[in-house]
């Protein structure tokens, strides 16, 4: 199981005690915003990295419609993935491991940190 099938995994299950039919849905938004963010702190770094080697290989605005091409790719594989087989498949894995909790000060720290510090690599330089 890798490590965002397990943050999927337990935002589903703190949350379907709290809101039974908005679980999945927002699971599926929160693993979608992780992997988009991670996404975009590796284009960051990529960016900054290939502007310091002086190589230039697309303009600015083509590098945004590609990075947001991407991330509606991300979340439409997602939404495949997480509603359909592939949930109940990790549901049944998640009752045999009881070990998979993340706090919820990581939880909300994880994209919020992500997504700064690719906003700070973005303005550095």
């Amino acid at each position: 199981m890798n490590f965002f099938n397990q943050l999927y995994l337990t935002v589903f299950s703190r949350f379907k005690g709290r809101f039974k039919q908005k679980a999945n849905t927002i699971a599926l938004y929160y693993v979608s915003v992780v992997e988009i963010a991670l996404l975009l702190l590796l284009g960051v770094f990529l960016i900054k990295f290939l502007d310091q080697m002086k190589v230039v290989v697309m303009s600015g605005a083509n590098s945004w419609l590609l990075f947001i091409m991407t991330a509606v790719f991300i979340h439409f594989k997602n939404w495949l993935s997480y509603s359909g087989r592939k949930r109940r498949v990790l549901n049944a894995k998640l009752s045999n491991k009881k070990g998979l909790e993340y706090s919820l000060f990581m939880l909300i720290v994880l994209p919020v940190g992500i997504i700064g510090l690719a906003l700070l690599m973005l303005q550095a330089l």
